[in-house]
């Protein structure tokens, strides 16, 4: 399991283990909190595409989907 702290998670670095749209290599563009710190909306785009879409950042922690970096 990916360790992840939300504070950190803006312009983070994420490589897909199977490419999403022939796009492997991902960053973290945008990010929002609510009051108490939750993360309410996080925005992943990819390098070579420019594609964002919305993700649900605890999916980032899986290993078998996400690898923390550019690999």
């Amino acid at each position: 399991m990916n360790k992840i702290t939300p504070k950190k998670l803006l312009n983070s670095k994420w490589t897909a283990v199977s490419p999403i749209n022939k796009d492997k290599h991902f960053m973290i563009t945008d990010i929002e909190f609510d009051e108490e710190g939750h993360v309410i909306h996080c925005e992943i785009e990819a390098l070579m595409s420019k594609r964002t879409q919305v993700i649900d950042w605890h999916q980032l922690k899986d290993q078998n989907s996400w690898l923390q970096g550019w690999k």
